[in-house]
């Protein structure tokens, strides 16, 4: 990831590994300020944090370093079409308030901890909390394995040595401060850490971005290269939909609103971001985290987007064709270490360039953390309480209970580890992909849930059944996507279908929206 950039030095790297030291310092002050050896307290906070650690770590957690550079690679790759990213990010905030509003309240009445404990709260069906709990933990097992990958990716090429060697050492190291801090401080480490991180990230991108204008010129003059290229390319007529520069149509448009729908619904379902509703200390302090977070991708995910189509007008041999001496041609793309390209031109541009670059590769290896260990706390607390607890051993205590919990942190993380040292190489951008298909088939048991008080338990458990179907069988057949729409949507359709219809089938029957089913009260009903 990082071989195109300039080799730190050993003050540079002793800066970072002093930055790296603080996080466990900051799970020493998790562990003093802790009030009580529970499950609400290790995993939420206890009373839940406010409005400024609250917004940083929504920040840091919603932006991996893994996804920077995917962004400003994807940007390098389709131009200025890839805007829909600002849009799909946006996308999860709105999404944020169809849930926050209802869940909150709800979360602080009822002391939900895990997701799932709203789904059993709502549904009281072991079967439906059961799946919601190993789909989450499934999708995010993964990305998890894929934020180690990255932060080994991250160190290769910027010490001097072996990069199989860097990388190793680099996945170790990382995932030891992380699962330390982590187990003193919990949550409140974590929500810590990732304020921390989440500064340090937006500040970082806020001077590339000007450094990199500095360096290359204005956007403007990036589009008028753009523009005089393709012009040169055209001969007889124009490629109509290869075009970077121009607006989409047709499959274009219908791959804009799928992202926006897949990513929007899918990033809200993650376990780690409706956990940090929970976590909220006041309903003011998460109104006005969202309210700030939905301008938040214009300071990222724009930058990145930026960075991307800057370097496809001033760096154009980062893809491009080479014919060996018996004329087989070879595509080489190596559009996704544009940010990093970008970032050894800042480097040898002076002083402050170089120092600048330094600040923000640890923003995004703190960025890369703080999704990583987010997700671990989210995957710990759901197996201890929600299978370990529900499942397993039913009259375990909270101390008890806290404490498998951390071994669970310890040894997920040993595993995956190893696993990211085994698979380094291994190309997990399509298996990422697949973590919203299976997500949002949760959507409609939360979103529907929440809002319509005649959804029931056992069409609900169908139709997230039939939709998780529908979306792994078109993604083991190589169908991603079908005229544009990713696969998981059609299983969302399915889902919600099979869902409602289920529901009023049975309301029909029973003549009521609260007979018949176990569903009790409805939630809907409890926020007013």
């Amino acid at each position: 990831m990082s071989s195109d950039m300039i080799p730190f030095t050993g003050v540079e790297l002793a800066f970072i590994g002093l930055y790296l030291g603080s996080l466990i310092g900051v799970g020493w002050l998790g562990l003093r300020a802790r009030r009580e050896n529970t499950l609400r307290d290790f995993y939420l906070a206890g009373n839940g944090i406010g409005f400024v650690v609250l917004l940083l770590t929504l920040y840091a957690t919603q932006y991996s370093g893994n996804t920077l550079f995917g962004f400003s690679g994807k940007a390098y790759r389709v131009g200025y079409p890839w805007i829909v990213s600002v849009h799909f990010m946006t996308a999860i905030v709105v999404f944020y308030l169809l849930l926050a509003p209802q869940l909150y309240p709800l979360a602080k009445r009822h002391g939900f901890i895990t997701p799932t404990d709203f789904l059993r709260h709502r549904f009281q069906s072991p079967a439906l909390s059961l799946l919601g709990a190993v789909v989450m933990i499934v999708a995010i097992s993964n990305f998890l394995l894929a934020q180690l990958m990255a932060m080994g990716n991250a160190l290769e090429g910027l010490v001097g040595a072996e990069p199989t060697t860097v990388y190793v050492v680099g996945v170790i190291l990382l995932a030891l401060v992380i699962v330390v801090y982590e187990t003193l401080g919990g949550f409140r480490a974590v929500a810590w850490t990732d304020a921390i991180q989440g500064f340090v990230l937006f500040v970082g991108f806020f001077l590339l971005i000007v450094m990199v204008f500095r360096e290359f010129g204005s956007l403007e003059q990036a589009t008028r290269i753009l523009v005089q290229r393709e012009q040169a390319e055209v001969t007889g007529q124009a490629a109509v939909g290869s075009s970077k520069i121009a607006a989409p149509t047709g499959d274009g448009l219908r791959e804009w609103a799928s992202y926006v729908l897949l990513v929007g619904i899918g990033g809200a379902m993650y376990p780690q971001a409706i956990q940090r509703i929970y976590a909220s200390r006041t309903a003011t302090s998460l109104r006005r985290s969202l309210a700030v977070m939905a301008f938040i991708p214009l300071t990222t995910a724009f930058i990145a987007v930026l960075v991307g189509i800057i370097g496809l007008a001033h760096l154009p041999d980062l893809v491009h064709e080479s014919t060996d001496e018996f004329g087989v041609v070879t595509r080489i793309d190596r559009s996704d270490t544009v940010l990093t390209v970008v970032c050894r031109h800042v480097q040898e541009a002076s002083l402050f360039g170089r120092w600048l670059v330094v600040v923000l590769f640890a923003g995004i290896l703190a960025a890369i953390m703080s999704t990583a260990d987010s997700v671990l706390l989210s995957i710990s607390s759901m197996f201890t309480k929600d299978i370990y607890g529900q499942h397993i051993r039913p009259g375990a205590t909270e101390a008890q209970l806290t404490r498998v919990g951390k071994v669970c942190s310890w040894l997920l993380i040993a595993v995956l580890a190893t696993l990211a040292i085994v698979l380094r190489g291994t190309d997990l951008v399509k298996l990422l992909d697949r973590k919203f298909d299976l997500l949002i088939q949760l959507a409609p048991a939360f979103f529907l849930g929440l809002h319509w008080p005649r959804l029931r338990a056992r069409p609900t458990l169908l139709g997230a059944i039939l939709g998780l179907g529908i979306a792994v069988t078109l993604a083991a057949t190589g169908s991603g996507k079908v005229a544009g729409i990713h696969a998981g949507l059609f299983g969302l359709a399915a889902n919600a279908l099979v869902a409602v219809a289920g529901s009023l089938w049975i309301a029909s029957r029973h003549g009521g929206p609260d007979v018949g089913d176990g569903v009790g009260h409805s939630p809907a009903s409890e926020t007013h």
